[in-house]
């Protein structure tokens, strides 16, 4: 059983940042052998992808809604990964999750039904 906590949201102006950091633990479990993404979904929405990157760190993918504004990273020794998010809009509004990829040593889908575990999440919003 994989445990994911997720932290970092808040209240943030248009234009600001915040930095959603998320904690994996759990045995057995290798942080390191899967790759790991953020989602978010806004109450009446469908959950949508965000952003992923590769179980070696050597890949990112992100929605096309924040390339270029967010950037997703880890930190395997902390069993980490994180979600910088800069330049934030209205539109960013929403609960984040962060997920573990259902298989190891691949590389991930935007597809939420091939991810395998989930955070509780953590809210940002992003007033106008």
């Amino acid at each position: 059983q994989v445990q994911l906590v997720e932290s970092g949201g808040g209240l943030v102006q248009a234009g600001g940042s915040l930095r959603l950091s998320c904690a994996a633990s759990g045995r057995p479990f290798t942080f390191s052998s899967y790759s790991m993404g953020w989602f978010r979904q806004d109450p009446g929405k469908e959950r949508e992808f965000v952003a992923a990157i590769s179980w070696s760190g050597g890949r990112t993918y992100y929605a096309d809604s924040v390339k270029g504004r967010f950037t997703i990273s880890r930190d395997n020794a902390k069993n980490t990964v994180y979600l910088q998010t800069n330049s934030l809009k209205p539109e960013d509004t929403a609960v984040y999750y962060c997920a573990t990829y259902g298989s190891r040593w691949r590389e991930p889908t935007q597809v939420s039904d091939a991810w395998s575990d989930w955070g509780q999440g953590t809210q940002v919003t992003v007033s106008s």
